[in-house]
């Protein structure tokens, strides 16, 4: 397979020594999901293409699995950057602690075959837990050796407040990255239930200056709602769009104000002889917060086309007119 480049975009996540290409490449995607024949293969393409960061979790399928048997192979670790997330979800209802934690960073690392982890992540907020209990626990992992920093996913700007509140008052590390959903479509409801958080939307305003301001890591998911600017389907399409997007997306994403969202992508899309996912790619790193985000994809085009949109952001008019119709 020939190689895409490696010349890509990089930022900087404190805590970490190497610059971190701007898409992790998310492995909850078959065939590393499932760790079907082909998945080294894929892997080892989006390494050529010069992404060096990988997110996993621990429900992901068998991707940690695969990814550290791949690594091991390759002999890439030291140049890798892995993200994985702990947490359960029981009848509906999140519960991460002490235990759960400890007990799932080991099978971690096991199964990714490695002595530490770069970025580890809760993957819920447990509101139940004390957030001095996962500070506690997390810096006791973090002395031993066995991750790096530490962050969170799908947790409110105010629970990560608190907790890093905490941190400071007793001279510990604090929760130094988030990864909720941000993208152009606005995420009307929760998809999967549990305490998705979003940054997205006019209502989300405030969350958005918070991480500005702090300038705290966002590592997005879910930033071209999945599927729905795949260009698969037309703006105003809704029997075409139920057709491509799953009932996750449909439940999430598939409203009239989406639908204007991606109309107006459509017109900046021929305007600037470019696909519609590019634009709502390049949406993604247009504004002043440090965004990274999570992509999956086997295609190698598609792959490409990420690469671009990380190194060409929208002008800020171009997201005024996505966002509201202004021009």
């Amino acid at each position: 397979m020939e190689q895409i480049g490696k010349e890509v975009r990089t930022g900087t996540i404190p805590g970490l020594e190497r610059p971190v290409s701007r898409l992790f490449f998310g492995t909850a995607i078959p065939p590393v999901l499932t760790g079907e024949p082909g998945a080294e293969e894929l892997l080892d393409d989006v390494r050529a293409a010069g992404v060096n960061a990988f997110d996993c979790a621990r429900s992901y399928g068998r991707a940690e699995e695969v990814l550290g048997r791949w690594m091991e192979k390759r002999g890439c670790r030291n140049e890798t950057i892995v993200l994985t997330k702990c947490g359960d979800i029981r009848n509906g209802v999140v519960h991460v602690d002490r235990q759960v934690i400890q007990e799932q960073l080991r099978t971690s690392l096991d199964a990714l075959r490695t002595g530490y982890i770069d970025l580890y992540l809760l993957h819920r907020d447990d509101p139940d837990t004390p957030v001095e209990e996962f500070i506690d626990t997390l810096n006791e992992a973090r002395e031993a050796g066995q991750i790096r920093v530490f962050g969170v996913s799908n947790w409110t700007h105010q629970r990560i407040a608190e907790a890093n509140a905490y941190a400071a008052a007793h001279g510990l590390a604090g929760f130094s990255v988030s990864s909720p959903n941000y993208g152009l479509a606005r995420q009307m409801r929760d998809l999967w239930g549990g305490g998705c958080v979003t940054l997205s939307g006019p209502e989300n305003a405030e969350a958005r200056r918070w991480y500005r301001e702090q300038r705290m890591p966002v590592i997005a998911y879910s930033s071209l709602a999945r599927g729905f600017f795949s260009g698969r389907f037309r703006s105003g399409d809704y029997e075409g769009a139920r057709a491509v997007l799953d009932a996750f997306a449909q439940k999430g994403y598939l409203y009239p104000e989406n639908m204007e969202r991606l109309r107006r992508a459509e017109e900046l899309a021929a305007r600037y002889g470019v696909t519609v996912p590019e634009i709502a790619m390049r949406y993604i790193f247009a504004g002043e917060m440090n965004v990274f985000a999570v992509v999956s994809t086997t295609s190698r085009e598609r792959l490409r086309m990420n690469l671009r949109a990380a190194e060409n952001p929208l002008s800020g008019a171009d997201v005024r007119y996505l966002e509201e119709g202004d021009r």
